[in-house]
């Protein structure tokens, strides 16, 4: 794909975005794309990074990529079809019916990134649904000839991966088997949960957050969660449970409690507020490979958008995996 199709994004100087055609939707949601963004790249560039987002969430997370940056990688974020900026008018927000059909995308930024850093190493970086999607792709990936090693990947860091299903036991076993039945005859209908804005209004601007980003893009309240789409996540996850091999060292950043909330408290701030935090250390193993698992101490959902000190200290231990693994100089 032709360098000249980049267009400025609206994150303003130093970012664009690219589209990435992916044609008609195997889903039937009309013709379908994924969204490339990409921050202008340090001045020597030794490595490159790939960010995945998570579920009703897209890339808006600047301050991750100056991290990289200031380290030698060009940073790129994907906004996978239907998320972001990738949504059109007509689609259910992040609805998928299989999360191997991501591949098409991510194939294709894998490409572009290799293409247009000269074959330099890659990091990929996920959050939450983003993290399960990558650890499930990459399985796939390492399969092939060569593997992962040979499609330039050389490492996986990992934000808060959802990694099996919060709450109840029931949910994770007949509550699983009944979600899939209904998905059969409707795939696209919201699952009547109890609504909550605790953790976006602890992110934003406009409520009790510093972060500004587009509320249309990441509802402060969410996406309607599908019978379909969860039970794409459901199936993922008994993959990862059954084991993957990624192929590459992994670092899984998690925080140190959960907090499950309908409304905000300042407690909300310093917790996990969508994933239970046990389950994240439970099938973190499942990744295969050499493998650093940490909670970071308070740290919210996005590790990389908690608080001041939590914050520091995720980015000062992806800075200490990165030089323990060789991927910048110690």
């Amino acid at each position: 794909m032709s360098a000249s199709a980049w267009v400025a994004d609206d994150l303003g100087t130093g970012y664009e975005q690219l589209t990435i055609p992916l044609g008609t939707d195997p889903d039937g949601e009309g013709t379908i794309e994924a969204t490339l963004v990409r921050r202008t790249p340090p001045a020597k560039t030794e490595a490159a990074v790939i960010y995945v987002h998570g579920f009703s969430d897209y890339f808006f997370q600047t301050e991750l990529a100056d991290f990289f940056a200031d380290r030698g990688f060009a940073f790129y974020a994907l906004d996978l079809r239907k998320c972001g900026r990738s949504r059109r008018e007509g689609q259910t927000g992040h609805f998928v019916s299989d999360l191997s059909l991501y591949d098409k995308e991510l194939d294709q930024a894998l490409a572009i990134v290799r293409e247009e850093t000269g074959g330099k190493p890659i990091v990929l970086s996920g959050h939450s649904t983003g993290g399960l999607v990558l650890s499930l792709w990459l399985d796939r990936l390492n399969k092939k000839p060569g593997g992962s090693a040979g499609a330039g990947v050389v490492g996986l860091i990992l934000n808060s991966p959802w990694f099996d299903l919060q709450g109840k036991a029931w949910m994770r076993s007949v509550g699983t088997k009944a979600i899939a039945g209904v998905a059969k005859v409707k795939p696209t209908t919201p699952i009547n949960l109890p609504a909550t804005d605790a953790y976006g209004t602890s992110l934003h601007v406009s409520a009790h957050g510093e972060w500004d980003f587009n509320t249309s893009f990441k509802p402060l309240n969410g996406f309607p969660v599908t019978f379909g789409w969860l039970t794409a996540i459901r199936r993922g996850h008994a993959q990862l449970h059954k084991g993957l091999d990624v192929g590459v060292p992994s670092l899984v950043l998690r925080s140190s409690k959960t907090r499950f909330a309908r409304t905000w408290s300042e407690a909300v701030d310093e917790a996990d507020a969508v994933l239970d935090v046990k389950q994240i250390a439970r099938w973190a193993g499942c990744l295969g490979n050499a493998l650093t698992s940490l909670p970071i101490e308070n740290a919210r959902h996005d590790v990389f958008i908690s608080k001041d000190v939590p914050r520091k200290a995720a980015f000062a231990a992806v800075d200490t995996w990165l030089r323990s693994t060789s991927l910048i100089p110690s």
